[in-house]
C-alpha cells in the first residue's frame, strides 16, 4: 500500500492499520511526482493507496506506472471531491478515507493474519548513488527494535511526550519518534512542520519532554532571537542527527536541557553506533558501537580490509540478532547483493574511530546527498537535467552548506549542446522546477565545455568536488533557500 499524505491521525492510523493486516506499508515523499513518483510506485508494484486529495493527479500524470493499483482511498483536506472525480475519470476505484474507519462495512467473518517478526512491514526508499532510489525492505521486527533502540537512546517511559515535526514519510518521524512512544506508552505529539519561531513555544503548549531535530533545524533555533524565558519548558532530552557540536553547551544552558544525544544509523541497519545519554562526548562525535546487536568495522572500500584505529574507513555493518536490519532492497536484486557482499552491509560512508572506540563522521564516499534533512540521489536529479534537450551532459555533486550539521547544498555540472541554443541558468532551473522535489533543485549551476573522466568514461566527481564554487557558478540562493 503506497502513502503519499502529510502529517495526520489518518496517516498513523493507515501505517497502523496496514500493519495489523499484514499488509506492507510504503511511505513516499510528498514533493515527489512525475518520474520520481512513477520510480517508486511501480518498483513496488503497489495494488493500494491512500493519498492526500491534493496529489491525486500525480497518479494521473504516472498512469501508465500506477497501473497495478486496484483502489486508492482518498484523506480529505479540503478538495475531496475534485480528487475522487480525478482519479474515478482515469478508471481507478476511488473512495474517502473515511470508508476505511467505517466498522459497519467490516466482515464479521474476516479474520486477521498473523504477523511474523520477520513479514515484511515496510518499504522505505533512500536516496541511490549510482542509479535509482532504493526500496530498504524492513521487517517488523526491524521497526520495533529500531524504535526500541530510540526508547533506551533517550530513556523514554510512560511520564514522556516526544514531540515530532518531520513528515512521517520519513523514518526520522515514524519509527524513530511515533513508533518508540508506543513501545513506552509515552504522549506523541505530532506537528505538521517544522517552526523554528515557534518550536519553544511548541515544546510548552504540548508539554514535550523529548524531540529531535535532524540536518540544520538545531542551527535554525539556536538563531532564533534568545528570549528571557526560554529555559521556562519540560524538555530533557534532544535526539539531533547530526548534532551540531560548537552550540550544544550554550543550547543545553539557554534551554535547560538535560542531555542531547545522537545516532549513526540507516533505514537498512538500524542504528549501530550510538552515543548514551549523560555522557559527554568528544566534538564532533556520533557515537560507540551498539556492538551488543553489532559487529561495526571500518574497511578499505577497495579491499574490505579493516583500517587502523584513527585511519579513515567504509563504515560496514552486520547485525548479530536475525532481523534487526533490512531484508534487502525490494524488487533490486543486483543492487542488494552489492550493497551487502561478503556479508556485510557498506554504507558507502566514510568514517574514523579513536583508540577511546569514538566514531566521527568525515564524509561520502559515495554520490548521495543530503540536503534540509532529506537524503538526494544525485542519479536522478542528473536524469532529469538531461532530459532537457539542449543538455548533453550532466554531473551533480555535493558542496558544503553554510550551516553546521554536516548538510549538503547540490551542484549541477552542465555540458550545453554545443549545435542548439544554450540554455541559461534560470531555463535549467526552471525545467527542474517542475520535474525535481524542491529540497533537490540544484542551488548551484556550473557550465562547462566538458567533464573531467576516467579511461573508462566515469565521471570523475572528487575533481569536481575539489573544485567546488567557483567565480562562474550561478547561484539561486534567493529562490531555493
Amino acid at each position: 500500500m503506497v502513502l503519499v499524505a502529510g502529517n495526520s491521525s489518518q496517516f498513523v492510523r493507515t501505517w497502523l492499520g496496514a500493519a495489523v493486516g499484514g499488509l506492507v506499508e510504503v511511505p513516499i515523499n510528498t514533493a515527489y511526482e512525475r518520474d520520481f513518483l512513477a520510480h517508486q510506485v511501480s518498483t513496488v508494484e503497489a495494488t493500494l493507496a491512500v493519498v492526500d486529495d491534493v496529489f491525486a493527479a500525480r497518479f494521473v500524470d504516472i498512469a501508465d506506472a500506477a497501473k497495478s493499483i486496484r483502489k486508492f482511498w482518498v484523506i480529505d483536506t479540503g478538495h475531496l471531491e475534485p480528487a475522487l472525480a480525478t482519479l474515478r475519470s482515469a478508471g481507478w476505484d476511488a473512495a474517502p478515507w473515511d470508508e476505511l474507519d467505517d466498522r459497519s462495512n467490516a466482515d464479521p467473518a474476516l479474520e486477521l493474519p498473523v504477523v511474523a517478526p520477520q513479514d515484511l512491514a515496510s518499504v522505505l526508499f533512500t536516496s541511490g548513488t549510482t542509479g535509482p532510489s532504493k526500496g530498504v525492505a524492513m521487517p517488523h521486527a526491524q521497526m520495533y527494535f529500531f524504535a526500541d533502540e530510540c526508547v533506551s537512546l533517550v530513556r523514554l517511559t510512560s511520564e514522556d511526550a516526544w514531540m515530532s515535526v518531520t513528515p512521517l514519510f520519513h523514518g526520522n518521524a515514524q519509527f524513530m519518534a511515533a513508533y518508540p512512544t508506543l513501545v513506552a506508552g509515552a504522549r506523541f505529539v505530532m506537528r505538521s512542520k517544522f517552526s523554528a519561531s515557534r518550536w519553544i513555544d511548541q515544546i510548552r503548549e504540548s508539554k514535550v519532554t523529548v524531540t529531535n531535530f535532524i540536518g540544520v533545524m538545531m542551527d535554525f533555533v539556536w538563531k532564533q532571537d534568545p528570549r528571557s524565558d526560554d529555559a521556562d519548558n519540560p524538555l530533557r532530552c534532544v535526539f539531533a542527527a547530526p548534532t551540531a557540536s560548537s552550540i550544544v553547551a550554550p543550547m543545553r544552558d539557554r534551554f535547560g536541557i538535560e542531555a542531547f544525544v545522537e545516532v549513526f544509523g540507516l533505514t537498512e541497519t538500524s542504528a549501530p553506533i550510538i552515543s548514551p545519554y549523560g555522557v559527554e562526548r568528544p566534538a564532533g562525535a556520533a557515537g560507540l558501537a551498539a556492538d551488543e546487536w553489532f559487529d561495526v568495522a571500518l574497511v578499505d572500500p577497495e579491499t574490505d580490509e579493516e583500517v587502523a584505529v584513527g585511519e579513515i574507513g567504509e563504515l560496514v555493518i552486520r547485525s548479530k540478532v536475525p532481523f534487526i536490519s533490512s531484508m534487502g532492497y525490494y524488487n533490486m536484486p543486483q543492487q542488494t547483493v552489492e550493497a551487502w557482499r561478503n556479508l556485510w552491509f557498506h554504507t558507502g560512508d566514510a568514517l574514523r574511530r579513536d583508540e577511546d572506540g569514538w566514531f566521527y563522521f568525515v564524509d561520502r564516499f559515495k554520490d548521495a546527498l543530503r540536503r534540509r534533512g532529506e537524503n538526494i540521489s544525485s542519479y536522478e536529479i542528473e536524469t532529469s537535467i538531461l532530459s532537457h534537450p539542449a543538455i548533453v551532459e550532466c554531473a551533480v555533486i555535493a558542496v558544503p552548506a553554510d550551516t553546521e550539521a554536516g548538510e549538503d547544498e547540490v551542484m549541477a555540472y552542465v555540458v550545453a549542446n554545443p549545435e542548439t541554443a544554450a540554455p541559461s541558468a534560470d531555463d535549467v532551473w526552471l525545467w527542474c522546477d517542475v520535474r525535481i522535489p524542491g529540497f533537490a533543485v540544484p542551488r548551484f549551476l556550473r557550465f562547462v565545455t566538458d567533464l573531467p573522466k576516467t579511461p573508462s568514461q566515469r565521471v570523475q566527481k572528487a575533481k569536481l568536488r575539489a573544485l567546488g564554487v567557483t567565480e562562474d557558478t550561478y547561484d539561486r540562493v534567493p529562490a531555493n533557500v
